[in-house]
């Protein structure tokens, strides 16, 4: 895979444009969405990068926010264009329905972490998914979608293994620090042999300069981190980092400057109270040990 660029991109630039103009001119949400004839909610989307751009609404927002200089407003039809190209993930989501408490948007996190340059993770329910073999990330979509049609499943499952790719890809490989709870080893997820690859994959992974990986211990006593897996987001500049959180109540995406900061300090906590990756690698291989000889992670 080569330096991915999807239009995740482009669309939050745009809606950061729109935001300064509208700040600029003195208006409010209600106020343009008055003049324009539509939902606040539809301005607010555009805003935030969570629509697609259309050339008809950005050509108005321009005249009301009275954008003149032909510079700027070819920048903006530009990102108007790249915003509205078709994502690299989109084959793998197209038809995939969203589920509430269980599945988003399958597409909005990858568009994410294609604009990413490093990605750091901690979790102790489910094996990341950069780090995930396929017979994994099939048995715990079919746990997490029990109704879902097995070509759904499938699709999810291709998709979890294209973005690995980012890991090794010739130009800017995206890079991936992860903090695994020593939970995650123990929990069996389809089987001792499913669990000996998974584990396999793990220590391979961890051996690509782009890869680090980490174990907490089960001493490590009391962390931060205890109240929940989170994965931060770095990046491209001119956007911001964002902090990706997945829960019962639907993903939730945190891009204020205080939360990410807020994450980064837990983040150096548990990687504090975690083993160096040569430490956590021997541990793996304890528990790879372990489900080879079928005793499991017990």
């Amino acid at each position: 895979m080569a330096e991915a660029h999807g239009p995740a991109g482009p669309r939050r630039r745009l809606g950061a444009e729109l935001r300064r103009l509208r700040n600029k001119s003195g208006l409010h949400l209600d106020d343009v969405a008055r003049e324009m004839s539509c939902s606040t909610s539809k301005i607010s989307r555009l805003e935030n990068g969570k629509g697609i751009p259309k050339l008809p609404d950005v050509r108005e927002l321009m005249r009301i926010y009275g954008v003149t200089s032909d510079t700027e407003r070819d920048m903006l039809l530009r990102l108007v264009r790249d915003g509205r190209q078709q994502g690299w993930w989109e084959p793998y989501t197209e038809g995939v329905q969203a589920e509430r408490f269980v599945l988003d948007d399958p597409g909005r996190y990858p568009a994410l972490e294609t604009e990413a340059i490093a990605v750091r993770l901690f979790t102790g329910m489910i094996m990341p998914g950069l780090l995930q073999t396929a017979d994994y990330a099939r048995e715990m979509l079919r746990a997490l979608l029990p109704h879902r049609p097995r070509g759904d499943i499938e699709s999810l499952v291709r998709l979890r293994m294209e973005r690995q790719k980012a890991l090794t890809r010739q130009e800017s490989p995206l890079q991936l620090s992860a903090v695994l709870d020593e939970a995650l080893l123990r929990r069996v997820v389809g089987g001792s042999e499913l669990m000996r690859d998974q584990l396999r994959a793990v220590l391979d992974k961890s051996d690509l300069p782009t890869v680090e990986v980490r174990v907490l211990p089960f001493d490590a006593g009391f962390h931060r981190g205890h109240l929940g897996q989170f994965t931060l987001l770095e990046l491209r500049e001119p956007l911001e980092d964002l902090v990706f959180i997945e829960g019962h109540g639907g993903d939730s995406y945190l891009d204020s400057a205080d939360d990410v900061k807020l994450y980064k300090e837990v983040y150096a906590d548990v990687v504090s109270k975690a083993l160096s990756p040569p430490a956590s690698a021997a541990l793996i291989r304890e528990y790879l040990v372990r489900y080879e000889s079928g005793e499991g992670g017990l």
